[in-house]
């Protein structure tokens, strides 16, 4: 081959090996884009998926609401909760709870028809357990008013024993005052050489299936035994005629005082937005909405534990507490 010739066929082989450089770099250019779309579309479906498999298993919110605080900060509540001081309760005393709340027992059927909260004197056998008189308890762990009156009652009754194992929820999120802030009394324990407690949580805070579906029945937790159920029965009838049972919180201090509802005007809209440790905060506070409302109702659940134990012990039966059983109807 003579040398013009192999001078002549230099440059093509350059612009031949410049054009496949070319070819293989936007093949190459190619290949990371491709590689790039194929990675973002594994995430999208990835993430899809995902969000098929939360919905169709009752996840139902992207962000589930808090049940509240837990470890030391648990501790700390639980403690601001248990030991209000008798002094603040004293100061308390009836707080903002209505006198026209306390009904004799004849007047029982017709506030429980309507749907009214009250504190009724029934003078019924006595409801004892191991020797001592017994505070039944039968609620819900969705239900609001239910979440109100566990503030008072956990108030009222540490100043008769101790509570352990106490842990917060809140209230169903699709019902009224939604996620209200409160305790439940399941996997609790409580003892007192005064009274025993005995409390009934009857179902979760969450519905079965998607908790969105506000038709899906709650989680069944604690069933009432048939005893129980009759005392429901008797003094919380509801409106038979339209096949509507009674209403929660029920609670029989001893057979001889029954409250139903919440003591008014307190009740869910009291705490309702708040958080637990605005709550816990407001109970140190004599003069705030809360303490009278939580504190007040408390005073009254007290006084009616007191008539059962012959006022003891004292530091819970104090004359300012003794006062307000003036107050119960007769």
């Amino acid at each position: 081959m003579g040398k013009a010739s192999r001078t002549k066929q230099a440059p093509d082989r350059r612009a031949k090996i410049a054009a496949q450089r070319e070819a293989a770099r936007r093949a190459e250019q190619r290949k990371r884009i491709y590689l790039a779309g194929g990675s973002i579309l594994a995430v999208i479906i990835v993430v899809v998926a995902f969000v098929l498999i939360k919905t169709t298993s009752g996840g139902g919110t992207a962000a589930p609401v808090s049940n509240g605080p837990t470890g030391a900060a648990l501790t700390s509540l639980t403690k601001e909760v248990t030991g209000v001081p008798q002094s603040t309760l004293d100061k308390t005393g009836a707080g903002s709870i209505s006198k026209s709340i306390f009904i004799p027992a004849s007047q029982i059927a017709a506030a429980s028809a309507a749907s009214s909260g009250y504190f009724a004197t029934v003078n019924g056998s006595a409801l004892t357990s191991g020797g001592k008189p017994e505070v039944l308890y039968i609620g819900a762990e969705y239900c609001p008013y239910c979440a109100a009156q566990r503030w008072a009652m956990i108030v009222s009754l540490s100043r008769f024993g101790t509570f352990s194992g106490l842990t917060t929820i809140h209230s169903s999120s699709t019902d009224a005052y939604a996620n209200t802030p409160s305790w439940t009394f399941y996997g609790s324990k409580y003892t007192s050489k005064y009274i025993t407690f005995t409390p009934v949580e009857t179902t979760r805070n969450y519905r079965q299936g998607n908790s969105s579906n506000t038709s899906a029945p709650y989680v069944t937790l604690q069933t009432p035994t048939a005893a129980q159920n009759a005392l429901m029965t008797q003094y919380d009838p509801g409106d038979p005629a339209q096949g509507l049972g009674g209403a929660i919180p029920f609670i029989d201090i001893g057979n001889k005082y029954v409250e139903v509802g919440n003591l008014s005007p307190y009740g869910p809209q009291d705490l309702s937005a708040k958080s637990w440790d605005q709550v816990g905060a407001a109970l140190s506070q004599p003069g705030s909405a809360i303490a009278q409302g939580v504190l007040g109702s408390a005073n009254y659940m007290t006084a009616g534990i007191c008539s059962l134990t012959g006022n003891q012990p004292s530091t819970a039966c104090t004359p300012a507490i003794q006062a307000l059983e003036k107050n119960f109807a007769s």
